[in-house]
């Protein structure tokens, strides 16, 4: 047998001998469970200083030298070089917080470790990790319950934008982008009510295109009410701008049909040659007239198309742009109204699409140009334009820009409001502590060691603005039960003003409790796992 032998007892009952038992690596028990709560914490601290508005940015270099500057949770860990397989858990958190709602992906795991952090002194004091477990469940399940006690509704229906503008400005907070964050919050609200559908409470994000381009400043960012493609004009005497535009949107190449299969052409004399040059001249006049035909003023064609089919289209003052990507034809023909269209005999005049304006855009002394489609006959189709003094600011400000559209998606779907600032954490700490002293079962300690880890959240926060943690919680939660007062949180921008309703400071209910979730389904795996096997050096 491979990898080992069998042999038999005194008895005759056999047994198994495995090689290379040695350079097996195993540990089990306690050692096991600190060992993977060690590797959580270290993910977790490396998180805990990009919390908030002044919350730290990270500097990630890839192997092949791209930098990346950021502060978003998700991408530094999706970017860290992680090896251990509990640390690689908490990446895959992040990445569940920002699938599903696209915010708070550092404060998850920050909280996930704070978890780890307190289950350590439990496990150590010999409470059995599957009390600890059903402590912190039900602990979580008091605290989101004590959030939807809290919670306030938010208008969202009667198309209000300033409320929703806060909201975004609360997201973009501690982005590099702050310094631009009410444009770009206003940019993010316009893009979203543009195409969300009010009635089903759904955002298709299919309908906003984000297209980024290095030089000029953030401020020149702008939201686009149409569609914004990377080409330009095909030939470069055709005009640069076009009124009220009727769209051809083709799929099928402006080229001479041939045989789907392998085939060969012989060309035998001068004769054969100029009957195949007039073949190919008709095909493709033949093509352009029925463009034309159907009345459109501009052919935009998936496909490429020779210099002869170019020169016959400018000779046919027929616009025409070429080589426009699958996603982006499939966009324009739902901004034009038109209809994508795989061979030229099914094309006609119902199927063409409609835009007030179709021109070009060049950008500073490069010959760099884009196409820009406005006015369209459906306007729910938007594209945000991107601008950038470099490649790694343009691409913070599209993730920043990204998190702040998954926040008002949100609102758009469940409009129930928490306040921000630690406020709502401190409060869910406080209900669950009062819980923790009514329970008569041992889980009474993982709960109030629950209700100390979401302490962790506005002690950050308290940190990394350069407060005394300790001393600001402290006040801050006498406060909030002296008043009975659920909005009083940390006052991050020292605005002298401790409410932070008054301060606009709002997350997303729906946001929040999923990070409790997540991290405590984490956090309670990770408690149940006892015994890790792995494989020597010789054997990986």
């Amino acid at each position: 047998m491979q990898g080992g032998q069998i042999a038999f007892d005194e008895y005759g009952q056999p047994f198994i001998i495995l090689k290379d038992q040695s350079t097996k690596s195993r540990m089990s028990g306690l050692e096991a469970q600190k060992s993977h709560i060690l590797a959580a914490r270290s993910v977790a601290q490396c998180l805990r200083s990009s919390l908030g508005p002044k919350g730290l940015d990270k500097i990630l270099v890839s192997p092949d030298g791209e930098i990346t500057v950021t502060n978003d949770g998700a991408t530094i860990l999706q970017k860290m070089d992680v090896d251990h397989q509990i640390a690689k858990l908490m990446v895959q958190l992040s990445k569940s917080q920002d699938e599903e709602i696209g915010d708070g992906t550092t404060g998850v795991v920050v909280l996930a470790g704070a978890l780890l952090e307190q289950a350590e002194q439990l496990l150590e004091r010999g409470i059995h990790p599957i009390r600890i477990s059903d402590g912190y469940e039900k602990a979580a399940r008091m605290a989101i319950d004590h959030l939807d006690a809290i919670a306030d509704s938010f208008p969202v229906e009667n198309l209000d934008r300033e409320p929703l503008i806060k909201v975004a400005l609360t997201t973009l907070g501690s982005k590099i982008v702050n310094r631009c964050g009410r444009k770009f919050a206003e940019m993010a609200v316009d893009a979203i009510l543009s195409v969300a559908d009010l009635d089903r409470k759904d955002v298709s994000f299919d309908l906003i295109k984000i297209e980024c381009k290095t030089g000029g400043a953030l401020e020149d960012s702008q939201l686009v009410k149409g569609v914004i493609v990377d080409k330009t004009m095909s030939h470069s005497q055709m005009p640069k701008e076009l009124k009220d535009v009727k769209l051809a949107i083709l799929t099928c190449p402006f080229e001479p049909p041939k045989p789907k299969t392998k085939h060969n052409l012989n060309v035998g004399s001068v004769e054969d040659y100029n009957s195949l040059y007039k073949f190919e001249q008709e095909k493709f006049c033949e093509m352009i007239k029925q463009v034309k035909d159907s009345g459109a003023t501009l052919a935009i064609c998936q496909w490429g198309f020779d210099d002869e089919a170019n020169h016959l289209c400018l000779q046919n003052e027929l616009p025409a742009v070429r080589w426009v990507g699958g996603p982006e034809i499939e966009l324009i023909a739902i901004a034009t109204g038109g209809r994508i269209v795989p061979r030229f005999s099914e094309l006609s005049s119902d199927k063409l699409g409609f835009a007030g304006s179709v021109r070009e855009i060049g950008f500073g002394t490069t010959k760099d140009r884009m196409l820009v489609i406005e006015e369209c006959h459906n306007s729910r189709a938007v594209t945000i334009f991107l601008r950038g003094s470099n490649q790694m600011i343009v691409q913070e400000a599209k993730r920043s820009i990204w998190d702040a559209m998954c926040v008002i998606r949100n609102l758009v779907r469940d409009n129930r409001i928490v306040y921000g600032g630690g406020s709502n954490e401190i409060s869910a700490a406080i209900a669950v502590a009062e819980a923790a002293e009514k329970n008569s079962s041992i889980e009474q300690y993982a709960m109030r060691a629950f209700a100390d880890a979401l302490e962790s959240v506005p002690m950050a926060l308290a940190e990394n603005s350069g407060l005394s943690p300790f001393a600001t919680l402290a006040e801050v939660k006498s406060r909030q039960i002296k008043e009975n007062n659920p909005r009083l949180g940390i006052d991050c921008m020292d605005k002298g003003e401790s409410d932070m309703k008054v301060q606009h400071v709002i997350e997303t209910l729906i946001g929040k409790k999923q990070q409790i979730m997540l991290a405590t389904q984490l956090v309670r795996m990770i408690l149940k796992i006892d015994d890790v096997r792995s494989p020597g050096e010789g054997d990986e």
